[in-house]
């Protein structure tokens, strides 16, 4: 299997962008990482990689969306991104993902890529603007790569983002991709819609039939102002999923990403490991893109390692995080990010302003973290290696975590019955660790 991967990777790809791939992803993001494992022992904070929503203006309107897409069009000027890119740069930084709404309607969006010829950028996106030109640009960059989101069949993608023919637009932005032999991905957001079409090895085989040189299965999150819920997956479901990306990583020359769990199948939140936090598009850093709340803004006249470093409200969020669970703390625990928002007078960073609001009614969801179930340790030795040595908790969870001896949330109970360390019932009674 591996030695068809490099197969893949040297003759259905550019050589200079897999080039520029193993050099400014591969050796210098590996290096970031460890800068960050210095830096944490100092007891100093910068995280290795930046999610950055450029944009909010987006052609689709995707169910269970939590990005203000139909407000008036806010975006990230090209003087602050290149601002802020520079200045992780400084700190080891080498490798960036771009948000939106969609990427590809920031106007200046390739003026920033070419800026930063040393730096990789991963670009999540529709497809519906890679045009043949926008494909043989991006080839000529090197040094970035689209993912490009498949949400299920035809009529699933219609319903799923809201507007028709959107299967045939995204899969001919792929094909624009693949046919200048650019590094490119595909992901989808599995739901109870999708998972049956997409989390199969007929899909993955058409995947590398194409040339799609990776894929990634993320979690639907029920979050925002339409959550949605009916999508979310049954933890059983979750559990499938990984147990299907652990197995096909030892079968199929594709790599598969996955944001969620370490090498021994403990999971783990890249936000409340610190190795991710999120800016939007107004600037503001947020913990992570589905948590819509912030203290401090890229455009603080502090410089901005600075203003990582100093923030009280992303520290009190890894802490309570980590405190709380390995998992979603926003799906499974709400009230505590309320608490956050309360401790800190975090602003809600939509433009809905409604965010506060949504929380108040959310009720707690499974999320990777299944305590009651034996993980699914990676069996794949190139992905035990690259886990152990750069994805893992960092200590966070060693230091902070209870075990596992918290009563977990009942995602079929109101809110007020959500068990866990200092939770209460919905008559302000306190709950108790199992067995005392």
């Amino acid at each position: 299997m591996y030695f068809r991967m490099a197969k893949r990777m040297l003759f259905e790809t550019d050589k200079r962008l897999l080039w520029k791939l193993f050099w400014n992803m591969g050796f210098k993001g590996m290096r970031s990482v460890q800068k960050h494992k210095k830096r944490l022992k100092r007891g100093e904070f910068f995280p290795p990689y930046l999610y950055i929503s450029i944009i909010n203006t987006c052609n689709l309107r995707c169910q269970g969306c939590w990005v203000d897409v139909a407000h008036k069009q806010q975006k990230i000027e090209v003087d602050a991104l290149n601002r802020m890119i520079t200045t992780a740069k400084k700190m080891g930084n080498s490798f960036f993902g771009l948000l939106g709404g969609e990427p590809f309607m920031h106007k200046e969006l390739f003026d920033v890529l070419e800026a930063h010829p040393d730096a990789y950028f991963q670009v999540f996106t529709n497809g519906h603007f890679i045009t043949d030109e926008v494909a043989k640009r991006l080839r000529k960059c090197g040094n970035v790569t689209p993912l490009v989101s498949v949400e299920g069949s035809e009529i699933v993608s219609d319903e799923r983002r809201g507007k028709a023919g959107v299967l045939s637009a995204t899969m001919k932005g792929l094909q624009n991709c693949l046919d200048n032999k650019v590094m490119t991905g595909v992901c989808t957001s599995l739901c109870q819609t999708n998972i049956d079409d997409l989390l199969t090895e007929k899909w993955v085989d058409r995947l590398i039939e194409m040339g799609v040189m990776y894929t990634w299965f993320h979690i639907f999150r029920p979050v925002g102002p339409e959550a949605s819920a009916e999508l979310a997956l049954t933890p059983e479901q979750q559990r499938t999923a990984r147990k299907f990306v652990v197995d096909m990583r030892c079968k199929k020359p594709i790599i598969f990403i996955d944001a969620y769990y370490d090498a021994d199948g403990q999971a783990l939140c890249p936000a409340a490991t610190g190795f991710t936090h999120h800016i939007n598009p107004w600037g503001d850093i947020e913990p992570c893109p589905v948590i819509q709340f912030a203290k401090e803004s890229i455009h603080d006249e502090r410089p901005l390692d600075q203003v990582f470093n100093e923030s009280a409200f992303l520290t009190d969020f890894r802490k309570t995080a980590a405190e709380n669970t390995r998992g979603c703390i926003i799906l499974e625990r709400p009230d505590l990010i309320e608490g956050l928002i309360e401790r800190h007078g975090a602003k809600d960073a939509t433009a809905r302003q409604t965010a506060l609001a949504e929380l108040n009614v959310a009720r707690s969801h499974p999320s990777q973290y299944a305590p009651d179930m034996e993980p699914i340790p990676e069996r794949s030795w190139a992905y035990r290696f690259a886990k152990k040595f750069a994805y893992h908790e960092y200590g966070v969870y060693t230091k902070h975590f209870k075990e596992e001896n918290w009563v977990l949330p009942d995602p079929s109970q109101p809110r007020g019955e959500t068990n866990g360390e200092n939770a209460t019932d919905e008559n302000g009674e306190p709950l108790y660790k199992i067995g005392s």
